[in-house]
């Protein structure tokens, strides 16, 4: 073999040796995305349960997988559910991610989540499984879990903190918008009943947990909001809330669904950083 010969099979190598001493790395293949291969780097749902059937595969997250065929994200790989559309249709997973991974009922990384660590190979669960509409790869920045939101409550409650459109109690208005601002950690002084949608969605009562609100989105007095706890019987026919009320102020109690008769029209809401 020619000196020119034995130079090319060494560059073809994984590593170039340098004098004998110094070894350069050729850089790894980076992970294709969307490719129907579940490669490092990647986070990947499977149509059927223990990674079978049609993989989808990702590098990002993704907030929609979507439902129109002709734009949605759809299973690319060989397999059961081939080129069906992902939201709706997962069983199982597998996080080739450096990060753990949150899968959502909600799009907008909203609803029940599960969450998958850096690795792991599993399958959805029973309220996920088939019904999956958005993951996002790591923690969402800025975001506030149930449990938070209601040890923020209590404190207003435990201090008798009264109701008010002019007065302030840890830098946010002692009114029902000003109160639940401040649970979910919004900028003070808080926002308004009528602004409130800008920050999540409207969702049905089934998907209500720990945190979202009844909400009356009405300009003014016309409007109220009351934190959702949760159920007080098992009709769902009532609720433990917490809310800045106009004629107790600060207060925990039982509420009939959605809210009290003769005060408008109170839907179930959650707040897009909500992570309970």
């Amino acid at each position: 073999m020619t000196f020119r010969r034995k130079a090319m099979v060494a560059l073809a190598g994984s590593t170039i040796a340098l004098g004998g001493t110094v070894t350069v790395a050729v850089p790894a293949h980076a992970a294709t995305a969307r490719n129907g291969v579940c490669e490092s780097g990647e986070f990947c749902l499977y149509y059927n349960s223990d990674q079978g059937g049609s993989v989808s595969d990702f590098t990002t997250s993704v907030s929609n997988y979507g439902t129109d065929p002709a734009t949605c994200y759809v299973f690319k790989g060989t397999g059961a559910g081939k080129g069906l559309c992902v939201k709706n249709n997962a069983a199982s997973v597998w996080n080739r991610t450096s990060k753990t991974v949150y899968v959502y009922y909600n799009s907008g990384y909203a609803g029940t989540k599960q969450s998958f660590a850096t690795g792991v190979k599993g399958n959805l669960n029973s309220t996920l499984k088939n019904n999956d509409a958005s993951h996002h790869i790591g923690a969402i920045s800025g975001t506030v879990t149930g449990a938070t939101v209601i040890s923020r409550a209590k404190v207003w409650v435990d201090a008798g903190v009264p109701y008010s459109q002019t007065h302030y109690y840890q830098g946010y208005r002692e009114d029902c918008s000003g109160y639940v601002s401040m649970a979910w950690g919004l900028a003070k002084p808080g926002t308004t009943t009528s602004a409130m949608p800008n920050y999540g969605k409207y969702i049905t009562k089934s998907a209500l947990r720990t945190g979202d609100v009844l909400l009356n989105s009405n300009v003014g007095s016309q409007g109220h909001v009351v934190i959702f706890q949760k159920w007080a019987n098992t009709a769902h026919t009532s609720y433990w809330a917490y809310e800045e009320s106009g004629s107790h102020g600060a207060v925990h109690r039982i509420n009939p669904y959605p809210y009290y008769s003769g005060y408008g029209t109170f839907k179930p809401f959650h707040y897009s950083k909500l992570v309970s």
